[in-house]
């Protein structure tokens, strides 16, 4: 890579605290009467018989490469059994391989474990497996993929990266990689398909692809257009062998511009060759893209309508059935409208219809592949409104796989009922970590915390969806993360819990970037995901944080600017074979979303301060220019500089300037407002919360000073005429201590306040006073303290109520009662803020006896007596149950528990539930009760659990001070 100098980079590297290994492996890099796979100046053989599938035959070569990328010594590979080896590493295929016949035959080795299992694989040690050699190492498939899978996790093993390629990981050179000789390994997949589907690729991809691979040859027949990106098999070929290498085994190609089979006929045949089992999107049945129709027919007869050309659509259908029958596929049924919208008409005529499809397309299937329908793999995507026609009576085959689908913002909308767990055909989950659509398309960059994945997919696993997990993976860069995750969970999902999910960012570091500073990296993925998730980039604005309550928009940039520096000083010291990986995987997305939180946050204070007449608004409309230029010169950085410019294109897609749910065409530069000099005041101040400039001569407040939380606060001096300024600061009482007492201002300055507590009066109503002398004017600022006799600060227990709210993290629960086994448990970093609760076992059955149900509690001290709002922060996950509902109750004290039913969100339809949207906008799902407080004092808040999907993270109680924010207040003092 090019040196990087668009950057600032930290010179003092800061320490981090490592664990001892960052991922567990079965390679050693030590030599104590091990299996030696490699040591300095040999290597173990290598040995494939050249009949086994060529997917087999040409992973081995695979192998052969990354023990040379790894140790700098290219293993022997051969294709018959050597003679005077020390070490040999056999691969092959039960049934296929006859080297692994002849060591069954020979009882070398016992395959029962895999034989006959899906894609399942055996790693052993061996002595003696045949004359001439002394020891092996048997990598042995129960089918091709099986043994793919053998290998390629021995690869991953030795320190290659299935990213290699996609994101330039390079991995650590070793001298020696050794097994143990006792090491015997077995594994297989829990769920059958697993893969992704490349959508939504202009932009990014497209110009991507057209960079690196030119464009399609124009064509009449097929008819191919002019200057259509020509996804090839050179292209494809990476894709399979990424998603080989991840255990993955199923792709949806990419659609928007290209036909997979037609552009590239290599394609097809190579993904069968690979082992890859093609699909097509869940709007494309029948393995025909929409170009191949639209290249046909829309001259003539428009989009497709099976209302008026059903006989074209069904010899469409059966044209690309006969034409890939010979390869692996997973069939998509049914139909949805031309680029992927409903069929328009009524529901009943519409459900009609789809059945009456569905049974014409499994005729073609009887015909064309095979005659027993149940041996042909077939899915129906019950997306959007096919959802809706499912709920209202669709009937589906028993044998088709009934694909459920997210909410396109990785809330599952529905899971198996007990009695769809028993079809023949089984069920999957269509998951999005990309989209285009409503409320807003989010397309640019990683947005997606692996918890969240975790507990949208091990919640489907639980309920029997295991037949297909597919995911929307975009351009696949930069997604590399999500799609690393989704893959692991859905080869092992049992793997990862709750216990041990804020590990796998770690383990994952570890194998990009070595151990070394795998924890350090770690944290930087988990908070830019996080910080990404609590608000998608595309959705932010100039008043999407407030900048007046809790200094909530200071904070975020606060946090972003953290890990930004953190990023920079991380990639200063890294290796400089590391340095294109880090770049791509962890520097742009870190330093990207901090540059565009940091222009909305400069963007605010520009809006704001103009409108106050602050001078100082010029200089945030400067800056909010300059960081503008900053995230388009980190684009240009990714195109031109990392990995010598193999990537240039891939971070086209616009992330500013929307104006509704589509993409603008460019990223457009926001609307600045400017300000010019007063000509009365020469200083104007501000005070914390209120965004209106004090009058001279009258009173403004500062926030309430609590002895609980004892937060400080602040005003604000900033010039309105040009020049410097000089001001002095008076508190009336000397308990008040303002951070300065004069100064001079040209610009703005900020002016903390504190409070000396040992000599603050007692009392919940005290009042002091600040006066600001400025040139020719006084302002007065009214100092409000909260200090009330009792409770004792330090013998408070629980929260206590300030500045008229309690704000509680879930976790901090006083008591967890369990009922049957079930109870709420903590999720470590899952949510916006700290964590959640979440009722376990998820497959838990409802409670509605509320006596004796699932309960936290906390313990909270109120001053306010009266009406009181309890808002309760859930997850925005949906009604997915369809045995149960999705329900909590809540009370306070000893009240008759209130039983909230979260509404449920309607998202079949064309038009966005208004309620969906908000919480998918936020990422949270708020609920409000109102509760009477007779006197002040201890309370208990309790939450009771009824439905197993309900997620609580925060319980936020308004005593009447609450004030609009985009996160609620911060924690309360405990």
């Amino acid at each position: 890579m090019k040196k990087f100098r668009l950057l600032p980079l930290i010179a003092v590297f800061q320490a981090f605290t490592l664990s001892a290994t960052a991922s567990d492996s079965y390679v050693k890099h030590s030599l104590d009467n091990d299996f030696c796979i490699a040591r300095p100046g040999t290597t173990a053989t290598l040995v494939v018989d050249p009949q086994d599938f060529k997917g087999v035959t040409r992973v081995v070569s695979d192998l052969q490469s990354d023990i040379q990328k790894v140790t700098g010594t290219q293993p022997e590979l051969v294709n018959s059994l050597p003679k005077n080896r020390p070490y040999a590493i056999i691969v092959g295929t039960v049934g296929k391989s006859k080297y692994i016949t002849q060591l069954i035959r020979s009882k070398k080795i016992n395959v029962d474990a895999i034989k006959n299992q899906w894609e399942a694989f055996s790693m052993q040690i061996i002595s003696k497996p045949f004359p001439g050699v002394d020891q092996a190492l048997v990598i042995a498939g129960s089918d091709k993929r099986g043994t793919i899978y053998g290998v390629y996790d021995l690869s991953q093993q030795i320190g290659v990266s299935p990213w290699y390629w996609f994101a330039d990981v390079t991995p650590q050179k070793q001298n020696i990689l050794s097994i143990s000789r006792n090491f015997h390994k077995e594994d297989r997949p829990a769920v059958k398909y697993r893969g992704i589907f490349i959508n939504d690729e202009a932009p990014a991809l497209s110009t991507w692809v057209k960079n690196t691979y030119g464009t399609l040859k124009p064509s009449k027949y097929p008819f191919i257009p002019n200057d259509i990106q020509n996804c090839n098999h050179q292209f494809y070929t990476k894709v399979f062998e990424l998603l080989l290498r991840l255990k993955a085994n199923y792709l949806w190609p990419a659609m928007w511009s290209n036909d997979f089979n037609e552009d590239d006929p290599e394609n097809p045949r190579l993904a069968d060759e690979y082992g890859i089992v093609m699909g097509t999107s869940h709007q494309e049945p029948m393995l025909r893209s929409q170009q191949e129709w639209d290249r046909r027919y829309f001259k003539t007869l428009g989009h497709w309508n099976y209302t008026k050309y059903p006989d074209t659509l069904v010899n469409f259908w059966r044209e690309g059935i006969r034409r890939n029958k010979n390869y692996e596929s997973v069939i998509t049924m049914g139909l949805r409208g031309a680029n992927d919208t409903d069929m328009g008409g009524d529901l009943k005529s519409n459900i009609a219809m789809v059945e009456g499809i569905v049974a014409k397309q499994q005729k073609i299937l009887r015909e064309e592949m095979n005659p027993d329908i149940t041996k042909t793999p077939q899915m129906w995507c019950l997306y959007k409104e096919i959802q809706e026609y499912y709920e209202n009576g669709l009937k589906v085959p028993d044998n088709i796989t009934l694909l459920w689908s997210d909410d396109n913002w990785g809330n599952i909308r529905r899971l198996p009922s007990a009695e769809e767990r028993k079809r023949s055909g089984g069920a999957g989950i269509y998951y999005h970590a990309d989209y285009v659509g409503g409320p807003r398309s989010y397309k640019w960059i990683n947005t997606i915390p692996v918890t969240k994945i975790w507990d949208q997919m091990s919640k489907a696993y639980s309920y029997g969806a295991d037949r297909i997990w597919i995911m929307n993976v975009g351009d696949i860069k930069p997604l590399e993360v999500p799609i690393d995750f989704f893959m692991s969970l859905a080869w092992s999902p049992q793997t990862w819990n709750k216990d041990n999910i804020t590990t796998y960012t770690q383990k994952w570091a570890g194998l990009q970037f070595g151990d070394q500073y795998a924890q350090a990296i770690a944290d930087l993925i988990d908070k830019y995901t996080k910080y990404n998730g609590w608000i998608k980039p595309e959705l932010l604005s100039a008043t999407t944080f407030s900048l007046s309550n809790y200094r909530e928009a200071e904070t975020v940039v606060s946090k972003w600017k953290a890990i930004s520096d953190k990023a920079d000083s991380i990639y200063a010291v890294l290796d400089p074979s590391k340095k294109d990986a880090f770049f791509e995987l962890v520097l742009y997305p870190v330093k990207a979303s901090y540059t565009l939180n940091d222009m909305y946050f400069n963007l605010s204070k520009n809006h704001t301060y103009a409108a106050l007449g602050r001078l100082s608004a010029n200089d945030y409309a400067l800056k909010t220019k300059e960081l503008f230029v900053q995230d388009s010169l980190l684009t240009v950085a990714y195109h031109t500089q990392v990995a010598d410019g193999k990537w240039n294109g891939m971070m086209n897609q616009p992330h500013i300037g929307y104006r509704g749910w589509s993409d603008p065409k460019q990223n457009i530069m926001p609307r600045l407002n400017y300000t010019k000099p007063s000509e009365t005041a020469a200083i104007g101040i501000a005070v914390e919360g209120c965004l209106s400039a004090s009058e001279a001569q009258k009173p403004d407040t500062l926030p309430q000073f609590s002895n609980y939380s004892r937060e400080k606060h602040y005003l604000e001096i900033f010039s309105k005429q040009a020049g410097s300024h000089s001001f002095t600061i008076k508190p009336e009482q000397s308990w008040i201590i303002p951070a300065i007492m004069s100064g001079k201002v040209d610009g703005e300055q900020r002016i903390e306040i504190d409070i000396d507590w040992n000599n603050a009066p007692k009392g919940e109503n005290q009042f002091g006073k600040i006066s600001i002398n400025t040139e020719n004017q006084t302002y007065n600022v009214v100092v409000p303290l909260f200090n009330p006799a009792s409770p004792d600060r330090k013998s408070l227990k629980g929260f206590v109520e300030s500045n008229g709210y309690v704000a509680m993290e879930a976790e901090h629960y006083t008591n967890n009662r369990a009922v049957n086994g079930v109870l709420w448990q903590l999720v470590p970093d899952y949510g916006r803020t700290l964590s959640a609760m979440m009722p376990m076992p998820i497959t838990a059955s409802s409670f509605t006896d509320l006596k004796n149900a699932p309960s936290l509690e906390y313990d909270c001290y109120l001053f306010s007596t009266g009406e009181i709002e309890i808002n309760t922060l859930i997850a925005p996950t949906l009604n997915c149950l369809p045995d149960a509902d999705m329900r909590f109750a809540i009370a306070v004290d000893d009240e008759q528990p209130q039983v909230v039913q979260v509404p449920k969100i309607n998202i079949a339809g064309s038009k966005d539930d208004p309620e969906w949207s908000k919480s998918v906008i936020n990422s949270i799902r708020v609920c409000k009760t109102s509760h009477s407080i007779s006197q002040a004092g201890y309370h208990k808040i309790k939450i009771i659990m009824m439905d197993p999907v309900v997620t609580l993270q925060r319980i936020i109680i308004n005593t009447g001070g609450l004030k609009p924010s985009f996160f609620f207040p911060p924690e309360s003092y405990r």
